[in-house]
């Protein structure tokens, strides 16, 4: 990867650059993106704080569509994840409006968009996707991926901003920060964090219908050796049940076809 950020070059992982560093000291020009190369990132990234919410609405979706694609962590994704992470609570973003008036259109604020990016790029980098990646790749599929390794070394620094919004006054900040939080925890470095995010989980299966939310949610528990059977639903039996049942039917129609199809999606 050919990030540079020369003043922050020096500090430690769990530190998280300002954003304005970010921006003047990052070679976007030189970072691959979807379409190309960063060269237009730094102006779209500046306007996610802009004061008007439109301005900011349109510039978010502008900037995060350079580095989203097919799962694809590339090289500008750090750095636009960085940004991303240091911008959490600037006061832009943490004054949007997060009440709904019946009368308008549903608005996703800033920070909750943000928030969904940051924890889908994370669950693009998390332990599950490298494991993918080394039984179709081998053992050197990290080190091949340079950009997925650069990411996770940076969750530290990006969880930390990520952590203050679990207590959120906003229900769907709080729900998302934990979604976000959650593939981030599973650095070496985070793991103490774990019994408090599951006390957040808990909280959040108390209250939220999100059928995304309780799935990431359920299946972290699960997966850190947490009974769920307590805090499970009807919703959620029933979709773990409709999800086996349709691997079941995808695995037997490749075994069926003779494709020779994965029976699961590999990394890209």
């Amino acid at each position: 990867m050919t990030y540079r950020d020369r003043r922050t070059g020096n500090r430690r992982p769990h530190e998280l650059p300002h954003y304005q560093a970010l921006l003047d000291d990052t070679d976007w020009a030189s970072l691959a993106t979807v379409r190309g190369t960063g060269e237009s990132l730094p102006t779209a990234l500046a306007r996610i704080i802009n004061d008007d919410p439109a301005v900011r609405a349109a510039a978010t979706d502008n900037a995060l569509r350079e580095v989203t694609h097919q799962n694809t962590i590339y090289e500008a994704t750090v750095p636009v994840a960085l940004y991303v992470a240091a911008i959490l609570n600037h006061p832009a973003v943490a004054a949007d409006d997060f009440g709904h008036d019946a009368d308008a259109p549903p608005h996703r604020p800033t920070l909750v968009r943000l928030l969904e990016w940051l924890g889908d790029t994370a669950y693009d980098a998390d332990d599950e996707c490298v494991a993918i990646g080394e039984r179709h790749f081998g053992e050197g599929f990290l080190d091949e991926d340079r950009d997925v390794h650069a990411f996770r070394d940076l969750r530290p620094a990006i969880f930390s901003a990520v952590h203050p919004l679990l207590s959120h006054d906003n229900a769907d900040v709080r729900d998302t920060a934990l979604v976000a939080a959650i593939p981030l925890a599973e650095h070496p470095d985070l793991t103490t964090h774990r019994a408090d995010l599951i006390n957040h989980a808990r909280r959040q299966l108390a209250t939220s219908t999100d059928r995304h939310h309780r799935d990431r949610v359920l299946d972290a528990m699960k997966a850190w050796g947490y009974n769920t059977s307590t805090l499970e639903n009807a919703d959620d039996i029933a979709a773990r049940e409709r999800y086996a049942r349709l691997k079941a039917e995808r695995d037997s129609r490749w075994a069926a076809d003779g494709t020779g199809g994965y029976s699961e999606d590999p990394p890209f």
